[in-house]
Formats: structure tokens, sequence, C-alpha cells
């Protein structure tokens, strides 16, 4: 086996996703492992590495599979080296960018809600403290 080829597990290790949750995105096409060992193990490459981190990112801020499919398709696309037909690059840098201000909104969406859950947990923790308790 290669040195630049990784097992699931280290993958799994480096990505801290479970080695299910990484099956489960091979199974939906997000990721497909690049080579199989001799003895059929999946076997991944930094590539594959930073593509998992994309989705683990996209994750938490309730981005469906078929948009993190759709941002992959478009970076691979960007990234594949193969002439873009005319107006294609444009067309996708706005679906990237569409992206990112999605990203944008739902970290602010986040942050509200966190700010709203601090005060939450500081109103009970003076509830707590105050006499009469």
């Amino acid at each position: 086996m290669s040195s630049e080829h990784m097992q699931i597990g280290e993958v799994a290790a480096r990505t801290e996703l479970s080695l299910r949750t990484i099956r489960h995105y091979e199974d939906t096409g997000l990721v497909i492992p690049s080579a199989r060992s001799q003895g059929g193990f999946r076997l991944y490459t930094e590539t594959d590495v930073a593509r998992l981190m994309v989705i683990r990112r996209m994750k938490p801020l309730g981005f469906t599979l078929d948009e993190m499919r759709a941002l992959l398709d478009a970076t691979d696309r960007l990234d594949s080296g193969e002439e873009l037909l005319p107006g294609e690059r444009e067309q996708l840098l706005k679906r990237i960018q569409g992206f990112e201000q999605a990203a944008q909104q739902r970290v602010e969406n986040l942050r509200t809600q966190l700010a709203r859950a601090e005060d939450f947990a500081a109103t009970l923790a003076a509830r707590l403290t105050s006499p009469g308790c």
C-alpha cells in the first residue's frame, strides 16, 4: 500500500467522522475512495480527506446532501483542469458564491441562537444563586 493512501480508520480519526458516517457519504456518492487495497479495504488520499472536511463543515450549517453534492460538483468541475465552455467558469463561481452567502447567513443565524442560549443559561444560573432558592 502506498504511503499516500490511508485506510478508513485513519481518515475517520483525521476528520473526526465515524466510520459509519464516511461509509454513508460513500453510499450517497459524496465521496468515493480513491482506491481499494488488495484485501478490498477502502483507501483514501489527501484529496478525499479535504472533500470530507468540506462535507463536515457544511453539515452543522444545515446544508442537505443534495446541496453538498452541488457545491462539490461545482468545485470538482473548476478543479478538473478540463476546458470549460464559454461562461461556464462564471456560472460555477456564481454557484459557489451562492453557497458562501448561504453559509454566512447560516453562521449569523447560529450566532443569534447561541446568544439566546447563553442568555437563557445565564438566567438559570442567576436564578440558582438568587436568595430564596
